[in-house]
């Protein structure tokens, strides 16, 4: 029973000690946090740490992939081409926005403290990011060739949803009364008024 139940141990060392680095990040910033911080957060040994990451820079680069992929997914998980552009922002932007304040701390983290990665990971989350835009642009863009938004910049229209749903991170904080689910509804409604929806009754 022994070997089997090894990944999943190591699975789990690895995920603790994403969650301590992130909130070791957040709290102290990249450069201000040590090895010996995580490792402490994480309720393990300084060279208990080194047998699963090499370094601090390839936790923040897990963090990094794992975030971006995450909202990617969160994504595709609610887009259907075959659906009106307005359904389709509202509910893209509301995952977006809900993810950003649930997840509000290694958000942070990941949007903040890019230019701590090596050049290498930095063109690979990079890469990510653009993946992200690339989907919330095709919606904008799918919505201006059908007429139900009217804006006359869809560049700028998604990089303003986009930033704005981004900066949740920043001030999100766990415990108050706006909750993620409401932060969600509200910056689908303000996406849609930002690339000018004829339409703002959109489905949940």
């Amino acid at each position: 029973m022994t070997e089997p139940d090894a990944p999943s141990r190591a699975d789990a060392t690895r995920a603790r000690l994403l969650a301590a680095a992130a909130a070791a990040f957040a709290e102290r910033g990249f450069h201000g946090t040590t090895t010996r911080d995580i490792a402490a957060a994480a309720g393990m040994s300084p060279a208990a740490v080194y047998v699963h990451y090499k370094s601090k820079e390839q936790l923040l680069h897990q963090l990094s992939k794992v975030g971006h992929q995450r909202i990617i997914d969160a994504i595709d998980a609610v887009d259907d081409a075959a659906d009106a552009p307005a359904d389709r922002l509202a509910r893209a932007v509301r995952a977006f926005a809900s993810h950003h304040a649930t997840a509000h701390t290694s958000v942070r983290v990941v949007n903040y403290e890019l230019d701590a990665l090596t050049e290498e990971h930095r063109a690979e989350i990079g890469a990510l990011r653009r993946e992200i835009t690339r989907r919330m642009r095709a919606i904008v863009d799918a919505g201006v060739a059908d007429g139900s938004f009217d804006t006359p910049d869809p560049r700028m229209a998604t990089i303003a949803v986009l930033s704005s749903g981004i900066d949740i991170g920043r001030w999100y904080h766990d415990g108050g009364e706006i909750t993620p689910e409401r932060i969600g509804d509200f910056y689908a409604d303000l996406a849609l008024r930002t690339v000018g929806a004829t339409t703002l009754d959109t489905q949940q």
